[in-house]
């Protein structure tokens, strides 16, 4: 896959754990875990605008690009 999703990388930068996250987005936990490992289809920008809303960050913090 092209894109590249670091939430792990996100996550671990500002100390928060996958069940905090989960708890505040109002996705499950394994949801956060399929993201953090990239075996995930898409994401809903209302999920996005949460994830980056609670960590701070920009959607480019979570998502790269990598030409294949």
């Amino acid at each position: 896959m092209s894109i590249i999703l670091n939430l792990d990388v996100m996550l671990a930068k500002r100390k928060i754990k996958s069940k905090e996250l989960a708890e505040v987005v109002g996705i499950s936990v394994q949801n956060i875990s399929l993201l953090k490992s990239g075996k995930v289809k898409g994401i809903r920008f209302n999920t996005l605008d949460a994830i980056c809303r609670h960590l701070d960050c920009q959607p480019g913090d979570i998502l790269e690009y990598s030409p294949d």
